[in-house]
């Protein structure tokens, strides 16, 4: 008898979660603004690695950005009710992070702590790769200064900062179609200069 409890809860869980991945960012705001913490939980799932991504190319300091993570979460919950659904809500969890990432500077910086960014330990390159990256970068460096701002942008998202498409349309405020096509442009113009 116990086990068919679990078993029922299992498959409503799967089920559960399958129709919270067909949902879209949106409308899974709008289950938590109802208290649905499986929403929140595919919400999550769904933002958090490119809310990090996006975070740490402005603070290299890991504690601080999962300082940030948590307390835009936190904040995502109590305030998704105000989440008013004219914009994405990708860019509505962006903008809380970025504030909170404002917010704790502010405090740190008023405490007198001084925040030092950690400084990653990578393994020292061999002479080879270090003339090949030397030649490739300066290559690739001035082939991107080479480029236009707005092709730029497109790679800036999508490449370092690891947008989707849709994320990089909503981010920039440029249609799906023009966020393909610039990227295209882009690498094809790349391409070019490198081979």
């Amino acid at each position: 008898m116990i086990e068919n409890r679990f078993a029922r809860a299992f498959v409503y869980t799967d089920v559960r979660s399958s129709v919270s991945e067909r949902l879209t960012d949106e409308q899974l705001v709008r289950r938590v603004a109802r208290g649905d913490r499986g929403a929140f939980d595919e919400l999550y799932r769904r933002t958090a690695p490119w809310l990090a991504l996006r975070l740490r190319r402005r603070c290299v300091d890991e504690e601080i950005v999962a300082e940030v993570m948590q307390e835009a979460y936190l904040a995502a919950w109590r305030a998704s009710g105000s989440f008013a659904g004219g914009g994405s809500a990708a860019g509505w969890l962006w903008t809380i992070a970025a504030r909170k990432l404002v917010d704790v500077f502010r405090r740190r910086g008023h405490s007198g702590e001084v925040v030092v960014p950690a400084v990653p330990e990578t393994p020292s390159p061999s002479a080879e790769d270090e003339a090949l990256h030397g030649e490739l970068d300066e290559r690739l460096a001035a082939e991107l200064s080479r480029l236009s701002p707005e092709l730029c942008d497109v790679l800036q998202a999508m490449v370092l900062d690891g947008l989707s498409v849709r994320e990089t349309s909503l981010l920039l405020g440029i249609p799906g179609g023009t966020v393909k096509t610039r990227a295209r442009r882009a690498r094809i113009a790349l391409r070019g200069a490198l081979t």
